[in-house]
Order: C-alpha cells, then sequence, then structure tokens
C-alpha cells in the first residue's frame, strides 16, 4: 500500500459528507512531487513518483485504503451566510499519520464534481494549482502554519472559465480540513449533537491538552482564536494578503488554508488588496486582523448552543474570550515587527519604531520585503545606504536608522545578535506576484521551467543566493499585477 490511511473523519456521521469518487482526467503528466514531504508522511517518495503514484494523484484510480469523501460545511462569504457550501471540487482521499505522530489529510483539489459543486465543473485550471503550490510550500519555508503541497499534475484536460485553460489536480496535505464553516453547518441546521461531535473530534485532533475542559465549546473558541491570532500577525510580518478570509477559509487547525487570490505586498500599503472578487477591500492587508475578529465572532455564534444552558451566561463568557482577541493579536504583531528590528521582544521603544518605519514606507510608497531585508544589511552600519536608497527621501530613512541603532543600544542588542534575528524574520525572497504570473504564463505551453526555478529559489527564503539574487526585484511598472483570481 502507497498510502497507509488510518481514517477518522470518515467515520463520523453520514451528515459530515458526501461520499464521492474522483472523476478520471484525461493524460494526467507530473509537474511536480513533494518527495521530501511524502517521506514525512510515511509515503514511499519514488512509489508516489511513479505511474502508480500519478494514477492516484490525478485521481484516475483510488488507493487502497482511501475512502473518498467531500466534506460538508457552510460559510460567510464576504458577509452574506451560504448555509451550504462543502467541497466543490475537492475530494478527500484519507489521513496518513506524519512522522510527528499526528493525522494529515490527503486532499485532491480539481478532482471533479460533488454533490456541493453548485453546477461547477469540479475542475481546476492550471494556474491555481501552480500558485498554491509555490505558495503553500513557501509558507512552510518561512515556518509559518499552513497546508502543504504534495503532488501537482497537468491533467490533460481543457477548463472553461473567463476562456479555455489547460487543468491541473493539486495533491494538498492538512492537518485537517474542518473550517469555521464546519461548526456554522451544524449551528444553522440546529443539528446540536452534530456540533457536539464536531467540536470533541476538533478538540481530540487539534487541541488534545483542552479535551479536559469544563466546557468544549469555549475551550476551542479559545484554541482556534490564539492560533488565528498568531497567524494573522505572521502573515503581516510577511506582506501577505489571503485575499478571500470567508469564514469557510479558516482553518480550526489555525493553519493558512486556501491560497486562490492570494497575493504579497510590492509597495507597502495597508489599504493594498488582489483579489479581483474583493470590489471594497474587504480583506486588504490592513484589515485581516479584523476580519479574523469578525469571523471568529461568527464561530462563537455558531458554538453558543454549546457553550452554557444559561444563554445570557453562555453569550456573556464567549464575549469575554472574544475580547481577548484585539491584545492577543496586538502582542503577537508586535512581537513578529520586533524580531524583524532585531529585538528579541517587543517592548516600547521597537512597537514606536516598527510604527514610523511602516509609516515612512507607506508615505514614499518603498517596497516592504526590499526595506525589511536591507535593515538587516543595515544593522552594523555597512550597508546602511541600500537601505536608505529605497526611499525617495533618503534624509528620512537615515534619521529613523540612527534612531533604531540607538533603540537597539539601549537594549543591550549586539548588532550580530539583531543581525541573527533578523535574518529568521526577514526573507531575502518572497513569492512575487509578477513572478507567479510568469510561471503560470509558461505553463500554458507546458514550460514548467520558470515553476521549478521559482520553486527551489523559495525553499530557501531566508539565504543569501547570489545567482538567482533578480528574483529579490519588484516588479518593473508593466509587470504589476493588478488583480487575482481564485480560479474557480
Amino acid at each position: 500500500m502507497l498510502f497507509q490511511f488510518e481514517n477518522t473523519y470518515a467515520r463520523l456521521p453520514e451528515t459530515f459528507f458526501a461520499r464521492v469518487d474522483p472523476t478520471p482526467v484525461a493524460a494526467p503528466e507530473f509537474i511536480a512531487v513533494n518527495k521530501a514531504l511524502a517521506g514525512e508522511l510515511g509515503i514511499d517518495p519514488e512509489g508516489l513518483a511513479s505511474d502508480e503514484g500519478l494514477a492516484f494523484l490525478s485521481g484516475n484510480r483510488i488507493p487502497e485504503g482511501a475512502e473518498p469523501l467531500a466534506a460538508a460545511y457552510s460559510g460567510h462569504q464576504f458577509g452574506g451566510f451560504s448555509p451550504v457550501l462543502g467541497d466543490g471540487r475537492a475530494i478527500l482521499l484519507g489521513e496518513v499519520i506524519h512522522r510527528d505522530g499526528l493525522h494529515r489529510d490527503i486532499q485532491l483539489k480539481g478532482s471533479g464534481p460533488t454533490p456541493f459543486s453548485r453546477r461547477g465543473d469540479g475542475r481546476s485550471a492550471l494556474g491555481p494549482v501552480l500558485r498554491e503550490y509555490l505558495v503553500s510550500e513557501a509558507m512552510a519555508a518561512f515556518g509559518l502554519p499552513t497546508t502543504r503541497a504534495l503532488a501537482a499534475i497537468w491533467s490533460g484536460d481543457k477548463v472553461y472559465r473567463e476562456e479555455v485553460e489547460p487543468g491541473g489536480v493539486f495533491t494538498r496535505v492538512a492537518r485537517s480540513h474542518l473550517r469555521i464553516g464546519t461548526c456554522e453547518y451544524f449551528a444553522s441546521r440546529r443539528d446540536f449533537e452534530g456540533l457536539r461531535t464536531l467540536v470533541d473530534y476538533a478538540l481530540n485532533r487539534h487541541y488534545p491538552d483542552r479535551v479536559d475542559s469544563e466546557n468544549s465549546a469555549l475551550a476551542l473558541l479559545n484554541g482556534v482564536m490564539e492560533r488565528q491570532a498568531s497567524l494573522v500577525a505572521r502573515w503581516m510580518g510577511l506582506g501577505f494578503i489571503h485575499g478571500v478570509m470567508n469564514t469557510d477559509n479558516m482553518s480550526l487547525s489555525g493553519e493558512t488554508i486556501d491560497y486562490g487570490p492570494c497575493a504579497f505586498l510590492d509597495r507597502y500599503d495597508p489599504a493594498k488588496k488582489f483579489s479581483f472578487i474583493d470590489r471594497n477591500g474587504r480583506y486588504a492587508y490592513g484589515n485581516q486582523p479584523n476580519i479574523a475578529h469578525w469571523n471568529l465572532t461568527r464561530l462563537a455564534e455558531a458554538l453558543l448552543p454549546l457553550a452554557g444552558e444559561d444563554e445570557e451566561k453562555a453569550i456573556a463568557a464567549v464575549t469575554e474570550l472574544l475580547e481577548r482577541f484585539p491584545d492577543l493579536f496586538r502582542s503577537s504583531l508586535a512581537n513578529t515587527f520586533a524580531a524583524k528590528l532585531g529585538f528579541d521582544k517587543a517592548d516600547e521603544n521597537s512597537r514606536l519604531l516598527a510604527e514610523s518605519l511602516l509609516s515612512l514606507m507607506g508615505e514614499q510608497q518603498v517596497d516592504f520585503t526590499l526595506t525589511f531585508r536591507h535593515l538587516r544589511s543595515a544593522v552594523n552600519g555597512a550597508k546602511a545606504d541600500a537601505f536608505s536608497a529605497l526611499f525617495p527621501r533618503p534624509e528620512s530613512a537615515r534619521e529613523w536608522l540612527a534612531g533604531w541603532h540607538r533603540a537597539l543600544d539601549a537594549a543591550g542588542i549586539l548588532a550580530d545578535t539583531a543581525e541573527a534575528t533578523m535574518r529568521t524574520a526577514n526573507p531575502v525572497f518572497i513569492p512575487r506576484n509578477h513572478r507567479i504570473e510568469a510561471v503560470i504564463e509558461a505553463a500554458r505551453d507546458k514550460n514548467f521551467a520558470p515553476f521549478h526555478q521559482l520553486h527551489a529559489v523559495l525553499q530557501r527564503p531566508f539565504e543569501e543566493q547570489e545567482e538567482n539574487y533578480t528574483f529579490e526585484d519588484p516588479p518593473l511598472a508593466h509587470e504589476v499585477v493588478q488583480a487575482t483570481f481564485c480560479g474557480t
């Protein structure tokens, strides 16, 4: 058996999912196989890269032990509630055990229609497959909680969107595919027995240290809130914009999930958004913490029936928890940016320095990643010119640098120590939007060399790579990506 499945989700009541098999594709070919991840999952890497593995990863054959299903869930999409969403183009094959001893889902995306497809074709265009592979693996290399990419497949089929595009199948690995929207699904149906089963399952799978809590629903809400506060703060530290923070795209495990129209900041702008469908900037870079809090409030509403028999006391209990979120997020964000500035922990000086630097960056429209990348080289003063040269008005940058050096000295932080801290917080390379678009464009003609080159660069994002220095560059005027698309 290539996959040693130990399925638990398939043992839940049938109300949690619909059993459905993948739909075969015409002429599958490998684009990429993540052999390192396969090894972590107890999967033979060479077997996965074989013809048999290709048949499994494309959906053309069902591996032994798999129990294919499409999960049911609801979701608030751009603020409006959809009572039935579910996996419309994704099928969970089953679960395997990671070497850390925890379960991981193996899911095929773009594997054909399911009962939740809502007249959709259940397929994926190739572009979203390549985008999710690159960005999710980059996020893993950055050290952020994220779903992972096990494989990308050329399907040999055409998919019909705004235009005819080549199709692909993506194999996603996740700690689970439980979402805030999963809780909403049962709550909206007043299926409180199903909701209780879900809460117990989620706690056992993701928060085993909270299983014996006095109230399971409150324990789950608290755990998800703490992880989401940390996750979104770390997104902000990378200039990452998720793009579609609907409640069905927010994981109960605290992983980044669903990389549809995601993008990274070029020039720093808190109001920046890329997603074509985000007309009003609901999910803009600077609004992500507010939306995370809003989503958690929807989770609290869904869990309220299990939060206590006395409704008034239950409301008070969840409200008290939710009121912790702003401080949790601010603390996580302060620590994230303190590290980016070379401090071992946040204090008032590091917070003020981060705020003033971001203000300068916004006023002078400076590239987010390059600013922090060159700041880490300026800590000993030798390469300070490269940092200040990024700013159209460099004198203001030099003044900020002087204040930063004084703050490091006052905190007793040596230059080498600060630089070491910054090297783990400030990547040299990110999945720049124009680079991903170039990868997708080349792939239309089955030219995957740009994909593999960018992927290789992003596996060592914090390292100086002199041979790949051009991948640091922000886009030229004609390369700027104006909008991203989810591919559905």
